[in-house]
């Protein structure tokens, strides 16, 4: 009976992991104001993450493979929990910048092993059933922290909102769950410095979480400032939950596709969502971000998400730790990397004009990676397994 509910244990530790991620989100422009920084500032310090992402994913994607599974997800907890306790004590920009450093860390830890660790438990062949219960726990975890600190702030401002003492509840009694979990995987022979591989045919899905990603990361660290010139800075927090959690309603739909269709489709709805929540932001019109949000995390959380990393578990064969810690790198990348870049032409350019500047790049992105997907061998291949239930 214990083994039989390793998964959902494993699934709440992930949602507790990346919960911390943006649990911070709606007070961005806060720490701003408190530091005395620009729009630029804040989106180095966001993108923090990356720096602690890449080390991990370059250099210990065999790491999982010489001590095993459990470990790694155990200390991603302690780094989320570490750095939401950073945040308690010292609210600020550059506490920040090293906190989310830990966070990527500990993400890209919970990030290359996850999915390899949920089949262990599973027991089964069906990579897609393990990613579905990957991409359903991280999606609702990545956006429900940005929601849970919006909503305590709509009833106090202040830099230190109950939501953070809940995730460091809830991350403890995860940490309990996990330190029971099995861990079927007992291989000790495997080098632990081992570089992210990409199997033939992967890097296309790669391209495109980078694209979907780049995205959330904008939404995520300059949005909020967009929308206090409006006076809706407390919805920053919701429209985060938007881009990301929602994409969960999507994902039975993409389950039901091949991975290279339901991508396709994805890199297809992304630039139109994107210029739809980049009007409602220019333009001060709360319920266009909200939708634009919702239908831009169908492609980034939904079909191109689950697509995509359904379609590098089934082309990775016994390197799956390896290839999805590739996958996540590129992801990653595009999380962190695009939102610097697009912070400085705020500042130089003003808002409007630096959001359209990226939706250009985007869709020019989004093209590349779909006609490159057409020109695949067998694109549109029906799925090799059949539909699976979520958790």
């Amino acid at each position: 009976m214990t083994f039989q509910r390793s998964p959902a244990r494993l699934a709440f530790a992930l949602c507790l992991i990346t919960f911390a991620v943006n649990l911070q989100a709606p007070l961005y422009t806060a720490y701003a104001e408190l530091s005395g920084k620009g729009v630029a500032a804040t989106a180095v310090a966001f993108s923090a993450y990356v720096v602690g992402v890449v080390p991990v994913l370059l250099l210990l994607g065999g790491l999982a493979d010489r001590i095993g599974r459990r470990p790694l997800i155990i200390i991603a907890l302690v780094l989320s929990m570490l750095a939401t306790t950073l945040m308690l004590v010292a609210p600020g920009l550059e506490t920040l910048g090293f906190a989310r450093l830990l966070l990527g860390a500990g993400t890209a830890l919970a990030s290359a092993t996850g999915t390899a660790y949920m089949s262990e438990l599973m027991h089964e062949h069906d990579s897609r059933h393990a990613a579905t219960w990957v991409t359903a726990s991280t999606s609702l975890g990545f956006g429900l922290g940005a929601a849970m600190t919006s909503l305590y702030l709509m009833r106090e401002s202040t830099l230190i909102p109950g939501s953070f003492y809940l995730h460091l509840l809830l991350a403890s009694l995860a940490l309990l769950a996990v330190w029971r979990l099995p861990d079927p995987h007992d291989n000790t022979q495997n080098p632990w410095l081992r570089l992210p591989c990409y199997p033939t045919g992967s890097l296309v899905y790669g391209l495109a979480i980078l694209l979907a990603w780049a995205c959330v990361g904008l939404v995520i660290a300059l949005l909020p400032s967009i929308l206090k010139q409006h006076g809706m800075a407390h919805w920053s927090g919701f429209s985060t939950f938007c881009v990301i959690s929602c994409g969960l309603l999507f994902q039975p739909l993409a389950r039901r596709m091949a991975p290279a269709r339901s991508t396709l489709l994805g890199l297809i709805v992304l630039p139109c969502s994107y210029a739809l929540l980049t009007w409602g932001a220019n333009s001060g019109q709360l319920f266009a971000v909200l939708l634009g949000t919702v239908a831009a995390s169908s492609a980034c959380y939904g079909f191109i998400y689950l697509g995509g990393l359904s379609a590098v578990t089934a082309l990775a064969g016994a390197e799956k730790a390896r290839a999805h810690a590739g996958f996540f790198l590129l992801a990653y990348t595009g999380f962190s990397l695009p939102v610097i870049f697009t912070g400085l032409l705020v500042d130089r350019l003003g808002a409007s004009q630096s959001l359209w500047v990226f939706g250009l790049a985007l869709l020019a992105g989004c093209l590349i990676a779909g006609q490159a997907l057409l020109r695949s061998n067998k694109p549109l291949a029906a799925p090799d397994t059949a539909p699976v239930k979520l958790p």
